[in-house]
């Protein structure tokens, strides 16, 4: 359980150094609307480390930021309502409210109505691939390089970190990128893979020097056409030769 304990503390300075940087984003003009879900989620979070953390797996799967119906929602990367309840069995857990919320991007928590496609592609792939939630955990742990998500605009779009820039955003990239060290530490890992270009390169920048594997797989957003390629085929593919 030593792991387990381990990445509660690191998430949980995580949470507490970028709910600053995230204000501070806002307040600049950066971003119009910042969520913090390792804060308003924190609750389904520490679930999500208790059932995915402990069970020995060498490889960090790493997205970029959360997705305003996935881990936006209940603080789980790449979390589709269906597969956080039905695959990893994480239900009845009250979600709180963003410090500032926007009308445009109501905060449900697990009783959220719409499924992130990202996320009923990549965990409903790895189901497929090892099993049940504990085989998943013996062989991969998910984590997002920024627990952030970030808004901006006329709809309230979804800014992924890349598309911030000035001092502050490189201040929560850094921040973020020591949080992906501890989390690699933590696992004694041998492979992060990247799920997209982005979070690939902040694990190569992170880990530069350090003796992990970084591996690279196309992102599964309904956005990209490499993932909707062959009916999804292509991108199935694509994942399963990277994974141990």
């Amino acid at each position: 359980m030593m792991v387990v304990e381990q990445l509660i503390r690191a998430a949980a300075s995580l949470r507490d150094d970028v709910g600053p940087i995230g204000r501070r984003l806002v307040s600049e003009g950066s971003v119009d609307v910042c969520y913090n879900p390792l804060d308003y989620a924190w609750d389904v979070h520490e679930a999500y480390l208790r059932r995915m953390g402990g069970s020995g797996a060498r490889t960090v799967v790493l997205g970029m930021n959360p997705g305003p119906h996935g881990m936006g929602q209940v603080g789980i990367p790449f979390a589709a309502t269906s597969m956080v309840r039905d695959l990893l069995g994480i239900t009845g857990i009250p979600v709180s409210q963003p410090e500032a919320v926007d009308p445009r991007r109501p905060v449900v928590g697990l009783e959220y109505p719409r499924e992130e496609v990202s996320g009923t592609r990549l965990w409903g792939l790895l189901a497929g691939h090892y099993g049940d939630a504990d085989a998943i955990a013996s062989h991969v742990f998910l984590v997002n390089h920024c627990p952030l998500m970030l808004f901006s605009g006329p709809r309230a779009t979804n800014i992924t970190p890349d598309k911030v820039s000035g001092t502050t955003a490189q201040e929560l990239l850094e921040r973020c990128d020591e949080h992906l060290c501890e989390v690699v530490s933590i696992f004694n890992a041998e492979r992060v893979i990247g799920v997209g270009k982005f979070a690939e390169s902040r694990a190569k920048d992170a880990l530069r020097g350090n003796s992990v594997e970084i591996l690279g797989c196309w992102h599964p957003s309904p956005a990209s056409p490499l993932a909707n390629r062959n009916g999804g085929g292509d991108w199935r593919a694509n994942v399963r030769a990277v994974l141990p």
